[in-house]
């Protein structure tokens, strides 16, 4: 006879695997993220059905004896796609000229396999415990993260027509503004077309404050082109 409220409550496990997936794939979606919504709940509900499946094929050969050549590992399946789940979050990780992005994409598309492996295996409330602490530190710590006073890197790019060198002004500049400094500068003057570029890494605390500079900057006589970019992290 088949188990009715064992096809129910295997239901059930996957119905809230892909609705806690699907709480955290939408912080993603929301943050701009590739893998967000649609994303986590497939992970989850996926991941779910793979556990459930591995539990399920023990069950179907738990009348074999100690002298049977089937050996079984419910855990081995499940163990396999924690494993697999490091080729998917490696493609939603960006590195970037001055920053990694998306590893806290990759780490949650790794914690939703978790979710969904646990719940298949019936370990209910200390994943649902999990799931809360992901969704708080997802939603609410941004405010703590602005406390780290991290620094950010760039290079800032300045081309001036004429054979005067400028530098001076660009430092007085600087100086006017102390949460920006410069690390160091290399210069480049073209004869030919009576040129000079200044490439400069700046390191600040933070972004605000960088137009005002680009404003002051392209005041002075002279400047042609100001470009402002992202840096790799000395």
């Amino acid at each position: 006879m088949y188990d009715w409220h064992g096809m129910f409550l295997d239901l059930g496990k996957l119905l809230l695997a892909a609705f806690l997936g699907g709480l955290i794939g939408f912080e993603r979606e929301s943050s701009g993220q590739a893998a967000g919504f649609r994303t986590n709940l497939t992970v989850a509900i996926g991941s779910c059905l793979i556990m459930l499946l591995s539990l399920h094929m023990e069950e179907l050969f738990r009348q074999l004896n100690a002298n049977s050549v089937v050996r079984l590992d419910p855990g081995r399946i499940a163990s396999y796609a924690i494993a697999g789940m490091g080729f998917l979050g490696a493609g939603a990780i960006i590195k970037g000229k001055g920053s990694v992005r998306g590893l806290t994409t990759a780490a949650g598309l790794w914690v939703v396999t978790g979710i969904g492996l646990s719940i298949g295996a019936g370990y209910i409330i200390p994943t649902l415990f999990t799931a809360f602490i992901i969704l708080v530190a997802l939603y609410w710590v941004h405010p703590i993260k602005k406390l780290s006073n991290r620094r950010i890197f760039s290079i800032l790019t300045i081309k001036c027509k004429g054979m005067k060198e400028p530098l001076d002004q660009i430092k007085k500049i600087f100086s006017e503004y102390p949460a920006f400094r410069i690390r160091y500068i290399n210069y480049n003057r073209e004869i030919s077309l009576q040129t000079v570029t200044y490439r400069m890494r700046v390191d600040s605390r933070e972004e605000k404050g960088r137009e005002q500079i680009v404003e002051r900057l392209s005041e002075m006589n002279g400047v042609e082109e100001i470009k402002w970019e992202e840096s790799d992290v000395p």
